[in-house]
């Protein structure tokens, strides 16, 4: 009898743990646990530097967009129909020196909001091609500001 008696006391504590385990899930928000932090979690403390960040992102994918705009279509058609390569000169080394930057401060960026790589290739692939790195800026900028709201709703 007590035998029978231990296995039904053992699936009762088996039923409570399942219970106490599926209570405690609940518990947990959506960042991993009760009230703790992820290691893929932005917190409120870094919004300044990731505002900081993103000021710099901004400002490299603006004057790279616009020199590799004025590069294709300004320079590129001054070279190849006229034969004049000055434009190309003046705006294609600032545009590659300046693109290593940016790439450079999307990379800062990204780690500082937990973006996937592929999101950073994107931004780099973007920048290649001429007005996209306006339409990548506006998209990361999007992101990142409702990161920021986000963090600062939480108060994390």
């Amino acid at each position: 009898m007590s035998e029978s008696s231990q296995p039904s006391t053992s699936n009762a504590d088996s039923s409570l743990d399942q219970v106490d385990d599926v209570q405690q899930f609940d518990e947990f928000d959506e960042f991993g646990g009760i009230g703790e932090v992820g290691e893929d979690q932005v917190l409120l403390e870094d919004v300044p530097a990731i505002k900081g960040a993103l000021k710099r992102y901004r400002i490299m994918a603006y004057v790279v967009g616009v020199l590799l705009v004025v590069l294709t279509l300004v320079g590129m058609p001054l070279k190849y129909i006229w034969g004049d390569g000055r434009v190309v000169t003046w705006t294609g080394v600032p545009h590659g020196w300046l693109y290593m930057i940016l790439i450079i401060t999307a990379i800062d960026l990204g780690r500082r909001v937990k973006w996937s790589w592929k999101r950073l290739l994107g931004i780099a692939l973007a920048g290649t091609m001429p007005f996209l790195s306006f339409v990548a800026e506006h998209s990361a900028t999007k992101n990142v500001r409702a990161t920021i709201a986000d963090v600062e709703q939480r108060g994390i």
